[in-house]
């Protein structure tokens, strides 16, 4: 189950690889607590679950775990459409910053302890950007030269 915005993309990839019984695509924009501040006029995507999560263990596929409010958001979500049995968390990159007590299952990269505060993780990939890379965008008034 992949978590729009890059979560999806990242989930349809693995999907290709791992061939699980049944894909779906979580749009959390309604469940967020922060909706106000994410946009005057948020964009609402569809949901596509075109199967029942009663009793199935569910993998959540997201971009970057920060502060845990997007899985939050995701699982109030899926609860509502269900009760799975079992929920993981797979991110492509953790980079620390918890304000609630969520964990991953499964990291691609743990950046905990390695990037500064302030600092930005973007998850580039395509068909939704130009290229496939990971950045790290230094925080306000830092300067990294190489």
């Amino acid at each position: 189950m992949g978590i729009r915005s890059r979560g999806d993309i990242i989930a349809g990839q693995l999907a290709k690889q791992l061939k699980p019984d049944h894909v779906g695509t979580l749009d959390i924009t309604l469940y967020r607590d922060d909706l106000s501040g994410v946009a005057a006029q948020p964009v609402v995507r569809t949901t596509e679950i075109p199967f029942a999560i009663d009793d199935l263990d569910v993998v959540l596929v997201d971009d970057v775990l920060m502060t845990g409010r997007s899985v939050r958001a995701a699982i109030q979500s899926l609860m509502d459409l269900g009760r799975p049995r079992r929920i993981w968390l797979a991110v492509l990159v953790d980079r620390g910053g918890r304000e609630l007590p969520i964990a991953a299952d499964f990291v691609g990269m743990d950046l905990r302890g390695k990037i500064a505060t302030g600092d930005q993780v973007r998850v580039r990939l395509r068909p939704t950007d130009p290229e496939d890379a990971i950045l790290i965008e230094p925080g306000p008034g830092r300067n990294v030269s190489a």
